[in-house]
C-alpha cells in the first residue's frame, strides 16, 4: 500500500505532463465558470505549477500550508484583474513556465524559507498565472463566473499538492516528494525549450 501511494506521488506529476503542453488551447467549454474551471486543469504548465505551490506549502508546514496557496490565489486572482482591464504583462509564459521549473525545483531540495518570503516567491508568480487565465477568457464569458471557476481549480490543485506532501510524509517516503519535485522541474525545463 505504501509503495502504491508512494509510486502515484511521483507518477502523477510526469502523467499529467504527458497531456497538452500548453494551458492556452481553448479546450473544453467556452465561457463561464466551465471554461474557468477547465483552464487551469487542462494545462499542463498551470497544473504542474499549482500542485508544486501545495508540494511546498506542505514541506514549508505550519501556517505556510494555507498562506502560501491563499496567496497565490488572492495574487492571481488579481492579475486576472489585470488582463481582463486591458493592462499589458510582459513575457507571461516564460514566467509561467519558469514558475513550473523554480517551483519544482524548491519541492525536490526541500528549500524552506519563512512564511512571508514562501507567500512572496508564490504571488511573484501567481501575476503571471492569473494574467495568463484573464486574458484569455472568452469574450462572451461571465468575469465573475469565469474567474470563480479558475480560483476553485487553483485552490483544488493546491489541495492535491497539500495532499500528496501529506501522505508522503504520513508514509515517511519525503524521498519520493523530491522525486515528484525534480520530475515537475525537468518537465518546465522541456515546456520551456519547446
Amino acid at each position: 500500500m505504501k509503495r502504491s501511494i508512494g509510486l502515484a506521488v511521483v507518477a502523477a506529476p510526469l502523467a499529467l505532463a504527458a497531456g497538452a503542453a500548453e494551458a492556452h488551447t481553448g479546450v473544453g467549454a467556452t465561457s463561464g465558470f466551465a471554461a474557468g474551471i477547465t483552464h487551469p486543469i487542462f494545462g499542463a504548465d498551470h497544473l504542474l505549477a499549482m500542485i508544486a505551490v501545495g508540494l511546498w506549502a506542505a514541506l514549508l508546514g505550519g501556517r505556510a500550508m494555507w498562506l502560501v496557496p491563499a496567496t497565490f490565489v488572492g495574487v492571481m486572482t488579481a492579475g486576472g484583474l489585470l488582463a481582463m482591464a486591458g493592462l499589458g504583462l510582459p513575457v507571461v509564459e516564460v514566467m509561467i513556465l519558469a514558475s513550473v521549473v523554480v517551483l519544482g525545483v524548491l519541492v525536490a531540495a526541500r528549500v524552506t524559507v519563512p512564511t512571508a518570503a514562501g507567500m512572496a516567491v508564490v504571488a511573484a508568480f501567481a501575476l503571471f498565472h492569473g494574467f495568463a487565465h484573464g486574458a484569455e477568457m472568452p469574450a462572451a464569458a461571465s468575469g465573475l463566473a469565469y474567474g470563480l471557476g479558475f480560483a476553485l481549480a487553483t485552490a483544488l490543485l493546491h489541495a492535491a499538492g497539500l495532499a500528496m506532501g501529506f501522505a508522503a510524509r504520513a508514509l515517511q517516503s519525503r524521498p519520493l516528494v523530491r522525486i515528484g519535485g525534480g520530475a515537475i522541474a525537468a518537465t518546465g525545463l522541456v515546456l520551456l525549450v519547446a
